[in-house]
């Protein structure tokens, strides 16, 4: 039986996956610093699938952590999740989103070249394609053309994969661009929890419908789409953590690297996922229409063909499964993790 790492494990997407890790029959062991998540999300997860994650507290910057813990715990592969994501902190502060998302790859990278772990299932984003040369975006297209410092961040430790493996061929690396995640667990135990206001479409809607927020800002309604709204492929979170286990399963049998698209290979716009979230919670959502934010991008949606092809995953829920899913969790969870440990 595999033990895995999973940096980033108590994380929206993070835990998510740890829950599909573990229902596979996987032995996991999260890491996670706790800044912008919470270990309640891993012992929702145990209450879900009956298997315990180990939770180690610590930080992907710091070297001696990561070198107990593989000492600690005969891993196998690592999927990295941990790091800053949010696009206009990152425009703010960039040099905190390299210190945290670059540095802290190549400190656990390092710790991985250290204790011979050679696996790795890195969580990279469609923003390395900037705005894209043609539509639906493909692996081969130039990915190092990033409109803001979140997504160059993710170029960068692409590169510096792409640098490791090119010294040393025993590194098998699935690097995985995908889209924008949306939804949460079917059984509204777990799913994404922001602190404060959210960056993030999708938890922005629902507090918007829980009259926690009091408008949805849409920024841009002039672009060239059929609304004039931003298109995006929006896929939901556990067909997400799927593709993971697509992809680390795919590096172990196949003995290979590779890159892959994530995503429903649909573009919707927001308008349309307003929609579905009408739809979903039976309630209107006011919407107050903004300026465009610089970095922002009229559309982008994913060509899913290579990842259906060598990884033998698709995406398989709608949008409106997202929309239903991401509602149960704010219905049940108006605070978040916050409230409780033992509900």
């Amino acid at each position: 039986m595999k033990t895995v790492l999973v940096t980033g494990g108590c994380g929206y997407i993070g835990s998510h996956t740890v829950l599909s890790l573990l229902g596979r029959g996987y032995e996991v062991v999260a890491l996670d610093n706790l800044s912008n998540s919470s270990a309640i999300a891993l012992e929702r997860v145990s209450q879900i699938t009956g298997e315990n994650a180990t939770l180690v507290i610590g930080d992907i910057r710091d070297g001696a952590c990561l070198d107990s813990l593989f000492r600690e715990h005969k891993i196998d592969s690592v999927m990295h999740f941990a790091g800053l994501k949010a696009v206009g902190e990152s425009v703010s502060q960039p040099d905190l989103y390299n210190e945290n998302n670059v540095g802290g790859s190549l400190a656990l990278f390092e710790a991985m070249q250290r204790a011979g772990v050679r696996h790795l299932v890195f969580s990279s984003s469609a923003t390395v394609y900037g705005d894209p040369e043609a539509l639906p975006v493909t692996e081969d297209m130039p990915a190092n053309r990033a409109t803001n410092p979140y997504g160059k961040t993710k170029s960068d430790v692409e590169q510096i994969l792409a640098d490791r493996r090119s010294r040393d061929p025993s590194w098998r690396v699935a690097v995985l661009r995908y889209f924008n995640p949306v939804g949460a667990h079917e059984s509204g135990l777990i799913g994404e929890d922001p602190r404060g206001t959210p960056n993030n479409l999708s938890p922005y809607i629902t507090q918007v419908a829980a009259g926690k927020l009091d408008a949805l800002p849409v920024f841009g309604a002039d672009y060239e789409t059929p609304d004039g709204t931003g298109v995006r492929d929006y896929i939901h979170v556990m067909d997400l953590a799927d593709g993971h286990l697509a992809a680390l399963n795919y590096i172990w049998e196949k003995e290979r690297s590779g890159v892959w698209n994530l995503g429903t290979g649909r573009g919707v716009s927001v308008f349309e996922l307003v929609s579905a979230f009408e739809q979903a919670s039976n309630r209107s959502i006011p919407i107050k229409l903004m300026g465009r934010r610089d970095g922002d991008i009229a559309a982008c949606w994913a060509d899913t063909t290579k990842a259906a092809e060598e990884l033998g995953w698709r995406a398989s829920k709608g949008v409106k499964d997202m929309a239903t899913d991401a509602w149960r969790w704010q219905s049940r969870n108006p605070d978040g993790y916050v409230a409780s440990s033992d509900d």
